[in-house]
């Protein structure tokens, strides 16, 4: 998704809301023999963030500047780093998650690098923890979210998990993101992968479209534009009041807002969500490998990961880091969700998005 680069917009890729990027300021100092520049690579999506002081405080402590380079949506960025890894762009890669992860492992992205601190970060996120070629950054639940005042105005209780979105009460009601174009539509199609298992979720999805399910392109389509939840979808007359989104939308509705509501006005099916988490990696051929791993070291640091969440709007990963209070009042994270082994992904992707395709779209 993307509404515009310096606007407050919600999800590129996973990352669930961009805003201005960031990057240290002077040029890039040639590389020593022993890969120690002064300056070291970030590639992201669109969706990196950080507050400036933040930032200003890793550089003067760490002595290197930080380049942001941006490659459009979490797809686009690992299939390019992937295509460039002999001669990478970067240093450090921010932004392949547990849905992409095999396809970077698998094609050699990242060298192994242990980051100072990891013993901090949550056992359940370590999704390479034997060979530490990618360190866990932050996680975040995609869910549908639903339209509090629409189900308030039909007397309508809103659906509680998928099981629900199936029945009749919730006919034309819902609108989801292609899963083989959008971050959130992929990660929707797996969460039903794992909640119905290979015999299952083709014959979910049947029923779904028979209800009425509705698809469109990307995020930025379903949340703004077709979503009567939205700040978005309340200018555009909206009609659909479900839309698959992420956890962190509601908290978002609220800050954004101008005057601020007292409540959310939107809500979250807890029982619909599908966990993603996100990595970071030392990019194999690293010209600097050693800013490279100050970088990760700081991804993972306690001043990072609070800072991270109002930024990105996801949550941090090191265990003891704050959540602010707008996340745990307006959004907080799924209490049991879906999730599926990467290996299992990897395995699977390609031909449960192609065989969507041809049952939803066709």
């Amino acid at each position: 998704m993307s509404i515009t680069k310096k606007a407050t917009v919600f999800a590129v890729g996973f990352g669930l809301v961009a805003l201005p990027a960031l990057s240290g300021c002077g040029s890039s100092d040639s590389d020593s023999a022993g890969g120690d520049s002064k300056t070291v690579t970030l590639v992201s999506h669109n969706s990196w963030a950080v507050s400036k002081s933040v930032l200003a405080a890793f550089e003067k402590e760490s002595g290197y500047q930080v380049k942001v380079l941006e490659d459009g949506d979490a797809g686009q960025a690992v299939n390019k780093a992937i295509l460039t890894k002999d001669n990478p762009q970067g240093d450090v890669f921010f932004g392949v998650d547990n849905t992409l992860l095999s396809r970077a492992l698998d094609n050699g992205l990242f060298q192994p690098y242990e980051a100072k601190g990891l013993g901090s970060v949550g056992e359940q996120y370590q999704l390479d923890a034997d060979k530490h070629r990618v360190t866990p950054v932050d996680y975040g639940d995609i869910c549908v979210n639903y339209d509090k005042a629409y189900f308030s105005e039909h007397e309508l209780a809103p659906p509680a998990s998928l099981d629900d979105l199936i029945k009749p009460a919730y006919k034309n009601l819902l609108v989801t993101e292609n899963a083989s174009t959008s971050s959130p539509g992929l990660g929707f199609l797996l969460g039903t992968a794992a909640k119905y298992g290979d015999s299952g979720w083709e014959g979910y999805w049947t029923k779904l479209k028979a209800n009425g399910v509705k698809v469109v392109d990307g995020w930025e389509q379903a949340y703004n534009e077709e979503f009567s939840g939205s700040a978005g979808g309340k200018k555009a007359k909206a009609d659909r009041p479900l839309v698959v989104s992420y956890a962190s939308s509601p908290p978002a509705e609220v800050i954004y807002a101008d005057p601020k509501p007292t409540t959310a006005p939107t809500g979250v099916a807890d029982g619909t969500c599908f966990r993603q988490v996100e990595f970071a990696g030392l990019l194999s051929n690293a010209a600097n490998s050693k800013g490279g791993k100050a970088l990760i070291d700081f991804l993972i640091s306690k001043k990072f990961q609070e800072d991270m969440p109002l930024n990105m709007f996801v949550y941090p990963v090191v265990e003891g880091a704050a959540v602010p209070a707008e996340f745990t009042k307006y959004g907080p994270a799924a209490k049991d969700p879906e999730t599926l082994d990467p290996a299992k992904i990897a395995a699977n992707r390609d031909q449960w998005v192609k065989s969507w395709t041809s049952l939803v779209l066709k």
